[in-house]
């Protein structure tokens, strides 16, 4: 049969039962990595928001798509407008069915209509449609 031979432990961290001992660790105040420094921007970033609002009338068959031009819609303050301020390239455009988010590939908005692609689903009466425009500019501070 082999034998094992048992090591000596010779280090100041073990102890008389062969344990090793971590040494100490020194907790410091001092950062290791320097902080990066602060920037101040000259530009303050601006956003501006349009809503336009339009409760569905009749049921709309979607099969084939729809189409719902910008005079059926009302803004912030219940004013009926003419066309959507969209804001390209610094700007973005969601829409809401029934307060829920669409998918951006089911729709289109131009200033002058709301394009809705073929699915096979209704938007029933009395359900309401946001539209909601964002836009980003930027302004001496």
């Amino acid at each position: 049969m082999n034998k094992i031979n048992p090591r000596k432990f010779n280090c100041n961290y073990c102890c008389e039962n062969r344990r090793f001992y971590w040494p100490r660790i020194i907790a410091s105040t001092t950062p290791s990595v320097p902080f990066p420094p602060v920037i101040v921007p000259d530009q303050a970033i601006i956003p501006t928001i349009n809503r336009y609002f339009y409760i569905v009338t009749e049921d709309i068959n979607l099969t084939n798509g729809a189409t719902l031009p910008a005079n059926l819609f009302t803004d912030d303050n219940s004013n009926p407008i003419t066309e959507f301020t969209i804001y390209n390239p610094n700007g973005y455009v969601n829409i809401y069915i029934n307060a829920m988010m669409q998918e951006g590939g089911i729709y289109s908005v131009t200033p002058d209509a709301l394009t809705i692609e073929p699915v096979a689903a209704t938007i029933f009466a009395g359900t309401p449609i946001i539209i909601e425009s964002l836009g980003f500019s930027t302004a001496a501070i």
